[in-house]
């Protein structure tokens, strides 16, 4: 059922000529072009019309690869399968909307017909025309639209039947579109992991280097100071304190003061004339 979707889809953007292109182009993997012209027998110009013809409504994508010896970019195509259905959806809503307002227009409206000429007018051009055919001069007759409204609702009903099945297969592709963006959104969360845990181990290491070539930096810092620097024991040498004993002027008596056992030479002036102490004893 999808193929034959995609076919009407061609079709209708190209032409029914060229509907067996479905059958080269796949969903999954990009197919070359001189592939697609070879299989269905018609050259490389005429294949490249008809994609490019589908490539304008977006319902088929392409990449390009240089060839390394011929120098020139071959391009490998692939369609896009939900926007093909989207597209088809799209068409048969608007035919459904048309249907339906002509059936809402002969069910209110009165429409004539001129049987030789077979010139279908509306009620009004009809009125205007005095209710003869310009052509021939016949005189219109009113049109049974019982027939036609039957057909009308019977292609509704194919159409909205139609409209369904298309939904299931928008469905279907959707489940697994969202399983490839799963699958895709892992591989990139397990890729961003992988870096993470590669640049926290470089890190680490860079780490563990630093601290071996600060720790060697210190050793060796440690060894030169032990082998330059040797501990030489000073001699302390005491130096004797040497009292300085007062000598008084000459001509100057010392008198002396006792206090219990000790005995203290007071020195203090005696006056030459008087001979007595400038000092006085305190009581």
């Amino acid at each position: 059922m999808l193929k034959t979707f995609l076919k009407e889809v061609v079709a209708i953007v190209v032409g029914k000529q060229a509907e067996d292109i479905i059958d080269m182009l796949d969903g999954k993997k990009y197919i070359n072009e001189f592939i697609i012209a070879k299989k269905l027998g018609i050259t490389i110009n005429q294949t490249r019309n008809i994609l490019y013809k589908i490539s304008d409504h977006g319902l088929i994508s392409s990449i390009r690869k240089k060839d390394k010896r011929k120098g020139w970019y071959t391009y490998f195509w692939k369609i896009e399968i939900m926007k093909s259905l989207e597209f088809l959806s799209n068409l048969t809503h608007k035919r459904v909307e048309q249907l339906k307002n002509q059936i809402k227009s002969r069910e209110t409206k009165e429409f004539y017909v001129c049987k030789q000429c077979n010139i279908e007018v509306n009620a009004e051009n009809a009125l205007l025309q005095e209710f003869t055919c310009n052509e021939c001069g016949d005189v219109y007759s009113l049109k049974d639209n019982t027939k036609l409204l039957k057909e009308f609702k019977r292609e509704v009903e194919k159409l909205e039947e139609k409209l369904k099945l298309i939904q299931e297969e928008i469905d279907k592709e959707q489940v697994k579109i969202d399983k490839q963006r799963a699958k895709e959104i892992k591989l990139e969360l397990l890729e961003k992991a992988k870096k993470k845990a590669i640049a926290s181990a470089k890190r680490k290491a860079a780490k563990k280097k630093l601290e071996k070539e600060m720790n060697k930096s210190v050793k060796k810092k440690v060894v030169k100071k032990k082998a330059v620097k040797k501990k030489v024991k000073k001699k302390v040498v005491k130096k004797k304190v040497v009292k300085k004993k007062f000598v008084a002027p000459k001509g100057v008596p010392l008198k002396s003061k006792i206090r219990g056992k000790k005995t203290k030479f007071v020195r203090s002036l005696v006056h030459p004339k008087t001979k007595s102490s400038r000092t006085k004893k305190k009581r």
